[in-house]
């Protein structure tokens, strides 16, 4: 029940809930209030005092609006709402004060500080400070940290708001930070100066209000006014983040997160964070022809001509790869099927059932998860297959959720319920009618893989399906599968035209076109290699793992001679002498929002029906996990040098062996 109260914020009368904060309340009349250690997605501090409003007929001292409820507010003599002011006398001077103590001992590092230009306390300096210093004492100096390869320290700037500790504390799970001494030797500090072992670490870059926290990769590489900002779509695991991509000129500096409450929240995972290295290495931006065993460069015409000559006449099978825009998947699909060829998109051998999208997709939001009471993991491990709905799964956890596992233990950074490996703990599992059952992509991609879906549908009635693939579900939207599943799409394929698809190996016997953005494992195979954009290079769309359709937009373009991957297959068409019926990405969208109507509804779930799913019984193998090594799960992130030396940090930090005491 809603408890509405009356306040008065600066002569505007507004009605709001009694349990929100004065500094909540502020930002719903439109009134800014400055903060540091605030931020709405953390537990409340109240320890930069920043935050400060005078409330008439209380206290004669401000008080602090971030630790103070509406409901805890006087009325006036006569009954009338509470008034608060936060630009009075009273305000201004309480925080000029709190101002000039927090630049006490800070460094004048603003020329040399990779925050300069996106910093919080250089604007609210100039917003709310005073000109000079009455401070000529020697300011302190504190030991920097090392928190790994990914987060650069400068602690002497740290201002002890505490937002790093009650990030990785409470979101990321990991209890390695914290504040130790009292007045001035207070500092953050890690414990047994550990590095962080955090695949969400990278937020505290973005939290820190000052330059104590900075983005190691990308320092004093380019200053935020010099970059084209563009909003897009990542496509790292298969949650569809909702990103920011910072270009300088046609280069990829730094990827941030954008807020997005029924998706990512405002949090993006290191993969996500630091790939961008991987964009620059291993290109493929000339087409390649195989001749004698070695491949050699060759001219669009020539190389669209040699596939064309290559395809005709033989029978061709399509592969859909784990990154592959919708676009491309159904240009493909058109286009393979126009030659009576096969495509499939489950290159794992994910059993996903066809055409029942409340198979493939479920029907739960993503934002569903944080008020679940109950959450039953099957065959999966979020932390490493979805870093970020892992930490709203983990939001729940602490909200009182209870969690099941059926599959191997992990640490997943909250307490669960093991109920087994195998697939008879799946079938003796008990759950409660609105619990929500979330299958990985280990549960589904052995023989019995249906039967697996099936019966998670059974306990529940709410099924939410976790890819690891970004690509998956919109190519499955758009009917790039065949009933049999890979097998049956290559079974005594001649011609196989591989888009993206890195993570399989091709048998030797038939002739392989791959069309794709990096040298991996699939150009290698290929004998007709055509170079393709990358995910910040086009417009294009993907559908997240909750079935929700978003755009992604071009950031830069692709290098030298590669193209956007639906073109490449509308000229190759024409080479076939089988055009498809479209010029440009707006005619190819239109006929495709006509064969799949809900793609054009962007940024939105569609409800999907539940239809049963047919199976046959439950096989005897225990459940795994699909991911091995979280930081090299595509061609991408095998491309980044960062990626790679994560990987070598967490595989000694697996053998590592602690003294039995």
């Amino acid at each position: 029940m809603s408890d509405l109260r009356k306040i008065v914020i600066d002569d505007k009368e507004i009605e709001v809930d009694g349990a929100m904060t004065l500094i909540q309340a502020c930002e719903q009349a439109g009134i800014e209030v400055p903060r540091f250690c605030y931020h709405e997605r953390l537990s409340i501090a109240g320890n930069c005092r920043m935050c400060l409003v005078e409330v008439v007929g209380g206290p004669p001292k401000p008080a602090a609006s971030c630790a103070m409820q509406v409901r805890d507010l006087r009325p006036g003599p006569e009954g009338q709402p509470p008034v608060v002011k936060t630009n009075s006398p009273m305000v201004k001077k309480a925080r000029e004060g709190v101002m000039e103590f927090l630049l006490i001992n800070h460094p004048l590092d603003c020329p040399i500080c990779d925050q300069g230009g996106e910093c919080d306390l250089q604007d609210q300096a100039m917003a709310y400070g005073i000109s000079a210093s009455r401070f000529r004492e020697a300011k302190r100096a504190v030991d920097d940290l090392d928190l790994g390869p990914l987060v650069g320290t400068a602690m002497t700037r740290c201002i002890s708001c505490t937002r790093c500790v009650r990030f990785t504390t409470e979101v990321a799970g990991v209890d390695q930070m914290g504040q130790t001494g009292r007045g001035e030797d207070a500092e953050i500090t890690t414990y047994l100066n550990q590095t962080l072992d955090s695949n969400l670490q990278g937020n505290i870059i973005d939290l820190c209000p000052v330059g104590a926290l900075t983005s190691k990769p990308y320092a004093f590489t380019a200053r935020p006014w010099e970059l084209t900002k563009t909003e897009s779509i990542d496509v790292m695991d298969a949650l569809g983040s909702n990103i920011r991509v910072d270009t300088k000129g046609r280069v990829v500096m730094r990827i941030l997160p954008r807020n997005h409450d029924g998706v990512n929240e405002e949090w993006i995972s290191d993969k996500t964070r630091f790939v961008w290295d991987g964009l620059r290495r291993q290109r493929l931006d000339t087409p390649y022809i195989r001749e004698n065993g070695l491949l050699r460069p060759a001219s669009w015409t020539e190389a669209l001509a040699a596939a064309a000559d290559a395809m005709k006449g033989k029978s061709v099978a399509g592969l859909v790869g784990d990154l592959v825009p919708v676009e491309a998947a159904f240009a493909l699909k058109q286009m393979i099927e126009g030659l009576g060829g096969k495509v499939e998109c489950r290159t794992d051998n994910a059993r996903l059932p066809i055409g029942n999208r409340s198979g493939y997709v479920g029907n739960v939001a993503i934002e569903e998860i944080d008020t679940a009471k109950e959450i039953i993991l099957i065959g999966t491990n979020p932390r490493d297959e979805a870093p970020v709905l892992n930490a709203r799964i983990r939001k729940a956890w602490l909200a009182g959720a209870t969690v099941k596992v059926i599959g191997p233990a992990a640490d997943l950074t909250y307490d669960y319920d093991h109920l087994g490996e195998d697939r008879a703990a799946l079938a003796n599992a008990k759950a409660g009618n609105d619990a929500i059952v979330i299958v990985g992509q280990g549960a589904v991609s052995e023989a019995d893989g249906l039967a697996v879906l099936a019966a998670a549908q059974a306990l529940s009635g709410r099924l939410f399906v976790l890819h690891t693939a970004a690509a998956r579900v919109g190519a499955m939207d758009v009917g790039a599968v065949t009933e049999g599943g890979i097998e049956a799409a290559i079974d005594g394929a001649e011609v196989i035209y591989n888009l993206g698809a890195d993570e399989i190996e091709i048998d030797d016997g038939p002739f392989v076109i791959y069309q794709g953005s990096h040298g991996d494992r699939g150009a290698h195979r290929a004998d007709i290699i055509l170079p393709g954009a990358a995910y910040t290079e086009e417009n294009a769309l993907f559908v997240n793992t909750e079935g929700r359709p978003q755009l992604a937009m071009r950031a830069g373009f692709a290098p030298g001679e590669a193209k956007e991957n639906w073109a490449i297959l509308r000229a190759l068409s024409a080479e076939l002498g089988q055009a498809l019926p479209y010029d440009s990405l707006a005619q190819l969208r239109t006929s495709l929002v006509e064969a799949v109507p809900h793609l054009a509804q962007i940024d939105q779930v569609p409800e999907n029906e539940v239809q049963p799913i047919e199976a046959g019984p439950l096989g005897q193998a225990s459940f795994r996990t699909v991911i091995k090594d979280f930081y090299l799960t595509n061609p991408i992130a095998r491309a980044s040098q960062l990626m790679a030396e994560l990987s070598a940090l967490a595989k000694a930090r697996g053998k590592q062996k602690i003294a039995a005491e």
